[in-house]
């Protein structure tokens, strides 16, 4: 759409069916640096516009929305067809509700409907019908034949809302969103996390902005239509583009000047699909302007647009038309969950960013959108290159400190050997034997004979659904009313028959004796138990946690590893047995207003583990504990001497050296090989020399400059959301008190209070804050001191 198209929009004189002039088109060369910010100030306008004709008397909004709305006569066989209310004389400057239309009527069988309505819903409908008129200023003012016809899709759509005073809802084979996952702005934030997070803070600060320059270009700038994109040359990509282009122009584009359609944020919606069609062009775009303003920027900026920034698109370009790459995997997890948690506080509004005054550094960065206006403003700081031998040395180095020792083959052998034999017991097997089945195990039996068999079913409104599936889910219906007695039974068949639905199904020997009913949350990574149950003769057999493993099976295939599920008082204790728990360690805001809420029930939650096969857990653990028992078993009969208990403390000793028990020894246990002067104070218990030299360094710290933050408790009127994120406070005034009282009867509860301030600080406040620098320097003159004192061995 065209700068022109924006600044045509002129809703208080423009009518339903003017054609406003065609304006001239842009070029590229003659684009302005300044065309963004016009732009923003067309759409300020536009809104404007919107607030005064929401500001109309209440009969000048009923004489607007008249033009809009269908003739309501309906007597007998007399109906009329009118859907807009057409002066008869347009010499007339102020109408009246006697005035007639072109259809013969009145101008108040036009507004009858609407009398009755709220204010509310007047303004509702008022802010359509400026919609209206811009899409269909910003259809007559269209040439490109393929933007025109989703204009002319959105503006009959929104016509006819007005008409049924309905909510427009995009609907067909367009889908909804999101269309992808991982989105654009997952998959960015998982390139950070899989390539940089091995940088500096500076150095990471610098990432955060560019990134946030791609997602702002991202959401904002205008993507070229299919027909203009020569680099696609197969015909498989060109469809899949215009289908990305369509939902583009329909859920991010329009909407951002028609707020009647629920905006989207491009890079929270659109994935590879999209980001691999219109990338090369995009970075084009960016990087060409670049070289245009090189000689207008600062030093700082043209290292970091034109050195630092190609290096971050080339690793982005790597990923994105890579066969394999992680960063697009629904399952990708971060190594350093604290590095993804700063990542997330960082850029958690990424995809909608916009420069905030003073935040960046101005830099124009020119992109030719489709009607050839140069747009977008930004800049930020510079940044170094990802050091990629740095990285994998790093990368060499964690492997070979997770390398152990294995056991011998044969060992392994000769022990699967013995536990795989039936008639052979060990040890306390012999006394107290452990053969007895696990709970599931007789449905994973039964199972296998093909007595019960699991089904995912569920209803569809755009497919066929056969006739068993139909027979099951009324089953179900019938087994949730009887097991849950005090859920109604409208509320069920709601849940059970939606499409978004569906229910893992238990049939034995044709019966339906089980199932759960789910809800997934793809977008947001969880699924929600609704319902589960069994039939009463069919309990504690074994069958609910069969039903449950099925279920983690089937999410793990599908890439969702959360389950969440409000449980009554009688269900807690079997979700607790199905690895569930009350503490949440998912994020409030990924499900708040997802899940549904139930009165007097539990939020429970379940993470799962994508390395584990739920149905063969049971088996597997009972298997891996035979062969451990077996292995200590071996290891005992090794050890022929068998020494008697110690009687020290019987005596008043209160501590020993390790090495004086009787028989420690021949263990093989061996004495560090090396004992710092903190270790040896905590060994002697020495405690007042150790609150002598913690005294010495606490007073060192508090007379540092840098401590000043910290010299006190965080006062709750400077920061009443600090309790919000911190769970334990920690300040220098607390630990002094606390070593008055000789609390500290080691030196690493020391550490730990000392190492909490710091890590509080970083939590609580931006990299680029004075706290957090204060907070830096204080951690390495602490280290520094504690070093000095022979009481630092880490």
């Amino acid at each position: 759409m065209s700068e022109q198209a924006i600044e045509a929009m002129d809703i208080s004189s423009m009518g339903p069916l003017e054609h406003p002039t065609q304006g001239q088109k842009g070029t590229t060369s003659g684009a302005k640096p300044d065309q963004y910010a016009s732009r923003l100030n067309n759409l300020q306008r536009i809104q404007q516009k919107k607030q005064a004709v929401l500001a109309f008397p209440y009969n000048k909004k009923l004489l607007k929305l008249a033009v809009y709305s269908k003739c309501q006569l309906d007597f007998q066989a007399e109906k009329c067809d009118c859907i807009g209310w057409k002066r008869v004389d347009s010499t007339q400057p102020n109408p009246t509700f006697t005035d007639p239309c072109r259809c013969e009527h009145l101008l108040e069988m036009h507004i009858s409907h609407l009398k009755d309505k709220p204010e509310q819903e007047l303004n509702r409908l008022l802010s359509m019908v400026v919609d209206v008129d811009n899409m269909y200023t910003a259809m007559s003012r269209e040439e490109n034949p393929e933007t025109k016809r989703v204009y002319l899709y959105l503006f009959r759509l929104l016509r006819k809302c007005v008409l049924t005073l309905d909510t427009p809802v995009v609907e067909g084979p367009l889908g909804q969103p999101p269309f992808q996952i991982p989105s654009i702005h997952k998959a960015v934030s998982n390139l950070l996390v899989f390539k940089f997070s091995h940088i500096g803070q500076q150095e990471l600060k610098t990432m955060y902005e560019l990134v946030r320059i791609l997602f702002h270009c991202l959401n904002t700038w205008d993507f070229p239509c299919p027909s203009s994109q020569k680099h696609i040359v197969s015909q498989e990509e060109a469809t899949k583009y215009k289908i990305e282009y369509t939902r583009w122009l329909v859920f991010c584009y329009v909407p951002t000047f028609c707020d009647s359609l629920q905006h989207h944020d491009t890079t929270m919606v659109f994935g590879r699909t999209l980001l691999r069609a219109v990338f090369k062009y995009i970075r084009k775009q960016i990087m060409d302007q670049f070289h245009r303003e090189r000689d207008t920027m600062s030093a700082d900026r043209r290292v970091m647009l034109l050195t630092n920034f190609p290096p971050f698109l080339n690793q982005l370009d790597e990923e994105i038309y890579a066969t394999n790459s992680p960063i697009w995997d629904p399952n990708f997890k971060a190594q350093s969950v604290h590095f993804q948690s700063l990542l997330d506080a960082r850029i958690r509004t990424g995809a909608g960013i916009t420069p905030r005054k003073g935040e960046f550094e101005k830099v124009t960065l020119g992109q030719t959108d489709r009607d050839g206006f140069t747009t977008s403003t930004l800049g930020g700081k510079s940044v170094r290159g990802s050091d990629t031998p740095l990285r994998e040395a790093k990368r060499k180095r964690l492997a070979q400190e997770e390398q152990f020792e294995d056991l011998p083959q044969d060992t392994v052998s000769q022990i699967i050997a013995t536990i795989d034999d039936p008639n052979y017991m060990t040890g306390p097997d012999i006394v107290f034997s452990e053969d007895a089945p696990a709970t599931d195990a007789t449905p994973r039996l039964e199972e296998k004979r093909n007595v019960i068999q699991l089904h995912v079913v569920g209803n569809s409104l755009t497919e066929p659904v056969s006739k068993q599936t139909m027979l099951w889910l009324i089953g179900l219906q019938n087994l949730f009313s009887h097991q849950l007695p005090r859920m109604p039974i409208e509320y069920i068949t709601q849940l059970l028959f939606d499409p978004k639905h569906r229910t893992l199904a238990l049939v034995k020997e044709g019966r339906l004796i089980g199932g759960i009913c789910f809800r997934p949350f793809q977008t947001q990574g969880f699924t929600e138990i609704v319902f589960c149950a069994l039939t009463s003769r069919e309990q504690m057999k074994g069958y609910g946690s069969h039903l449950m493993n099925h279920l983690k099976d089937y999410h793990i295939s599908k890439g969702t590893l959360h389950f969440l599920t409000f449980a009554d008082e009688n269900a807690i204790g079997y979700f607790e047995r199905q690895g569930f728990s009350k503490d949440i360690k998912m994020n409030r805001a990924v499900y708040q207003g997802y899940i549904k809420d139930y009165e007097g029930a539990t939020l429970m939650h379940c993470e799962l583990n994508p390395k584990i096969i739920y149905t063969e857990f049971t088996s597997i653990v009972r298997r891996q504990m035979k062969f451990v028992k077996q292995l200590i078993y071996q290891q005992q009969t090794t050890v022929s001497k068998i020494h008697p208990g110690v009687t020290f403390f019987k005596e008043g000793v209160r501590s020993i050296p390790i090495e004086s028990i009787p028989g420690i020894e021949e263990t093989g246990w061996k004495p560090a090989s090396r004992t710092t002067r903190g270790q040896q104070l905590e060994e002697s218990q020495d405690v007042d020399t150790l609150a002598g030299m913690l005294k010495l360094v606490l007073n060192a710290v508090k007379a540092q400059d840098d401590s000043w933050p910290f010299r006190l408790p965080v006062d709750k009127h400077d920061a009443p959301d600090y309790n919000d994120h911190i769970k334990y406070p920690m300040d220098l005034k607390t630990m002094a008190d606390r070593l008055k009282s000789k609390y500290y009867v080691s030196r690493r509860l020391f550490i730990a209070d000392m190492m909490r301030i710091f890590t509080n600080c970083k939590i609580y406040n931006p990299p680029e804050s004075e706290y957090y620098f204060c907070a830096e320097n204080l951690q390495q003159y602490f280290q520094t001191k504690m070093k000095e004192l022979g009481l630092w061995d880490k």
